[in-house]
């Protein structure tokens, strides 16, 4: 982890950006200027973050945070961003939930003012756990905390999953319906095999994620389940916490109907892909944090739904999670950050651990 360069984020000027977001914001709010501009260190690489105040006598809110679609023209880590379907979703868990989330302010479509659509949500004060290094690393506030911290953190986290998936009307989300016929699975499986075949076309093909695709259709589960609105990027390091309770849930931009156990599997694993760098690197990093048991027991004892067929699931999540990191090697050999090996497998951080789960033997060595 710590050899390698944090790949680029962003091929965009800051200062360019800075004064058309302050044009555009006074097209909307006369007299409004956007101050404080700066673009945070944990920028993302599917899309970019502003962080930015209102000078106003009135404003709607101070505070605010403007998320913009990635840069076409910088090798995108997904085919499209669609800002309006996360501007959408944001509204509906906000208008029918008690989740937090950050309460959306303006919408823009158009591409012209800022090279991109854009939305601007309220910002919210609190703390992240980090990705890079990751919170199983010592060093951040997550791993230095008691482990009765971390408990109340994980019991919250859970919590907030489990009303999404209750609380959500899930008819008031037609719009975030996958294209295909079937049920909701089947069409979210499909869209991540098309995901792929977009990321290696007229590159060299993975033979772990294939193989991985494969042993999903010898796991499919007989009864798929009700689907429900799924989170879609669904990890502590999309949750903006005070002090151990959340206050904020981000990144809706892979919401979509699943079933219950999309959202779960992706959970775990992420936290697992976390915890396992962690060990490799010598350190013991959380193993007690987020254990699958716990996380499965938690959400049944909230929802009264026993999480179910999960080997299918957390492979499904090492799986999606598989792709995006080959996308992500590729962009990096664009840019020159990297090469590419011989084995384009050895390009997936966690190919050991999602080659373990091909073959049925990853969760037995997991305490």
């Amino acid at each position: 982890m710590t050899a390698k360069p944090r790949p680029r984020t962003t091929t965009r000027d800051p200062a360019g950006l800075a004064r058309r977001l302050t044009a555009w914001l006074d097209a909307r709010l006369p007299g409004a200027r956007a101050v404080g501009i700066t673009v945070p260190a944990s920028n993302g690489l599917s899309s970019e973050t502003l962080l930015f105040d209102i000078d106003h006598p009135r404003p709607p809110v101070r505070a605010c945070a403007l998320r913009l679609a990635a840069d076409p023209s910088a090798y995108t880590v997904f085919p499209s961003y669609d800002m309006t379907r996360q501007y959408r979703t944001m509204r509906l868990v906000g208008e029918h939930t008690d989740v937090p989330v950050p309460r959306v302010l303006w919408l823009e479509e158009d591409p012209e003012p800022l090279g991109a659509p854009f939305f601007v949500m309220a910002r919210v004060a609190g703390r992240v756990p980090p990705d890079v290094m990751p919170y199983t690393y010592e060093g951040n506030w997550l791993h230095a905390a008691t482990d009765g911290e971390r408990e109340h953190l994980e019991a919250a986290s859970v919590g907030l999953l489990a009303r999404i998936h209750d609380q959500v009307p899930l008819a008031r989300a037609g719009f975030l319906a996958l294209p295909g016929e079937g049920d909701p699975l089947s069409r979210h499986v499909r869209s991540q095999r098309a995901y792929y075949e977009w990321v290696v076309d007229g590159l060299a093909r993975s033979p772990l994620i294939e193989a991985a695709f494969d042993r999903l259709t010898e796991l499919w589960p007989d009864e798929p389940g009700t689907p429900v609105l799924n989170w879609g990027d669904a990890r502590i390091g999309n949750i903006v916490y005070d002090g151990f309770d959340p206050v904020a849930v981000l990144d809706w931009e892979m919401a979509a109907p699943a079933p219950r156990e999309v959202d779960l599997g992706w959970t775990v694993y992420l936290h697992r892909f976390f915890q396992d760098l962690t060990a490799a690197s010598g350190q013991p990093g959380l193993p007690g944090f987020l254990r699958r048991d716990h996380v499965e027991a938690r959400y049944a004892r909230l929802t009264g739904h026993a999480p179910r067929d999960m080997e299918f699931h957390t492979l499904y999540a090492a799986l999606r999670h598989a792709i995006v990191m080959l996308r992500i090697a590729y962009r990096q050999v664009y840019f020159g950050e990297a090469a590419v090996p011989a084995d384009p497998d050895t390009l997936i951080l966690h190919h050991g651990s999602l080659r373990a789960m091909v073959q049925g033997r990853y969760w037995s060595g997991v305490r």
